[in-house]
């Protein structure tokens, strides 16, 4: 069974002992600002290694969805037709026996490759931002991010874990043929866990849907490419096109009926940078190979279900009396 190396056992083990405080700042490019003059690149790009995020931003005054780049310097975003993240073998782990994990709809010891919640060094670190500082002067409160479908040889799952003692919250599963739509507050950062259950390549319908201040409201959709496995070339995902079922998008406003968002209650998936409590992901068996055992990045989850109540309300009046009424796809 292939595990993880044993510098990596050993930080994460460090970072489950620490306390919640000290865990905080072992994650430093969770605070992170997005600057109105980073540059987009072009050309292919293998994202293999290191920080990036899913966001949206206006590019020539179209609400575009796009990859940021953090792993290269300076920081730039990238065009999702270009650019494919590629989970090679050291994201292998086992699935955990663990009744908490039977979503994942696997047999504990099966080997996975995981995007991890929080940062390894030998593996992509794949989030999503709603930073960009046009972003935050054109849109009202947030916006929706919605899995439309999935085309792959395997199951696809990205959930969120917030403590070792917590059960999982699954946002998004190719188990399902539904559109699942995830609600994301303005100058949020946040990072998730990422399942895929076989190599191969893989295809994500994703749409991203705001109302803006000015009573309009912008939509795009996107695939996003993975390349999981090493023997899986990045150029047949960039190549690849979607062929799999998509579900109709979410109605009525960007916000409504998404998970954690102002419309049905769900589970939230991030407010802003400040209040998050980043730990550790992936805990290191006893004596054995690495167990697949998410513990949390959740940023920003502001305040309790109350104040998440309330927030909603002054919302729904908002949308109701001013900016950023707009009817949703």
């Amino acid at each position: 069974m292939r595990a993880r190396p044993l510098v990596l056992a050993a930080l994460v083990a460090l970072a489950l002992a620490a306390p919640a405080g000290a865990q905080a700042t072992t994650e430093p490019d969770l605070d992170q600002t997005i600057d109105a003059d980073q540059g987009t690149a072009t050309g292919p790009a293998d994202l293999a290694l290191g920080h990036v995020d899913m966001g949206p931003r206006f590019v020539d005054g179209d609400w575009t969805l796009m990859i940021h780049d953090d792993a290269v310097e300076p920081s730039v975003w990238r065009s999702l037709d270009d650019a494919v993240l590629q989970v090679g073998d050291t994201a292998l782990l086992p699935v955990p026996d663990d009744p908490n994990y039977d979503f994942l709809g696997l047999e504990a010891g099966t080997e996975v490759h995981v995007v991890p919640q929080t940062q390894a060094p030998d593996v992509v670190w794949l989030g999503w931002n709603t930073q960009d500082p046009e972003v935050l002067d054109a849109v009202d409160r947030g916006v929706t991010m919605s899995l439309l479908g999935v085309d792959g040889p395997g199951t696809v799952t990205m959930y969120l874990q917030a403590g070792n003692l917590e059960p999982p919250d699954v946002l998004w599963t190719s188990e399902t043929d539904e559109a699942q739509p995830v609600w994301v507050e303005l100058d949020t950062h946040t990072h998730a866990n990422w399942v895929f259950s076989e190599p191969g390549v893989y295809l994500l319908r994703v749409e991203v849907a705001a109302d803006l201040i000015s009573g309009a409201t912008v939509t795009d959709t996107r695939t996003v490419r993975f390349a999981v496995g090493d023997a899986t070339d990045p150029d047949d995902a960039r190549a690849a096109a979607f062929d799999g079922p998509v579900a109709e998008a979410p109605a009525g406003g960007a916000g409504e009926g998404a998970a954690g968002g102002p419309g049905p209650a769900g589970a939230p998936a991030g407010g802003g940078d400040e209040g998050g409590v980043p730990l550790g992901l992936v805990a290191a068996g006893l004596g054995a190979a690495l167990v697949l055992v998410a513990v949390a990045t959740v940023l920003g989850v502001r305040g309790s279900r109350a104040k998440r109540r309330a927030e909603a309300d002054r919302y729904d009046g908002h949308r109701a009396d001013g900016p950023g009424s707009g009817e949703g796809p």
